[in-house]
């Protein structure tokens, strides 16, 4: 089962909690602003948004930046990240199992359940198959 959160949004500081995506395919990423294979996945990323969002899936954004909110936010805004980026605590890295590399994502079904871990940059190929085989 995904662990919950309740994270900060870097957009508007606004609490965005794990149960708003109740039913919907997740592909929950850690990143950091300053890590360069995260920055080379966000076009893959904005691009899944953009095909699959109507089809009941969402990227979200997790960043491990320790400088704050305003430094992703610009990251956001500069590359028109389109999906939800929120502030990952420690305890969000911990429930994951622990996050020691970046980046790494995680696949979560409709129903809650982390199906699949990528470690480091993944192929839109790769992903977009993944994905499409949960929302079908």
């Amino acid at each position: 089962q995904m662990p919950s959160f309740a994270l900060e949004s870097v957009r508007d500081g606004k609490i965005v909690e794990s149960n708003f995506f109740e039913g919907k395919v997740l592909l929950l990423t850690f990143f950091a602003t300053w890590c360069p294979p995260c920055a080379e996945e966000v076009p893959v990323l904005v691009e899944l948004q953009n095909e699959l969002a109507g089809a009941g899936f969402s990227v979200v954004g997790l960043s491990v930046d320790q400088q704050g909110p305003s430094i992703v936010a610009s990251f956001v805004e500069k590359r028109s990240i389109n999906y939800p980026v929120l502030m990952a605590e420690s305890k969000t890295t911990m429930d994951f199992g622990g996050v020691y590399g970046i980046p790494v994502a995680f696949l979560v079904s409709k129903s809650g359940n982390v199906v699949k871990k990528y470690t480091g940059y993944v192929q839109h190929e790769i992903l977009e198959k993944d994905i499409r085989s949960l929302l079908n």
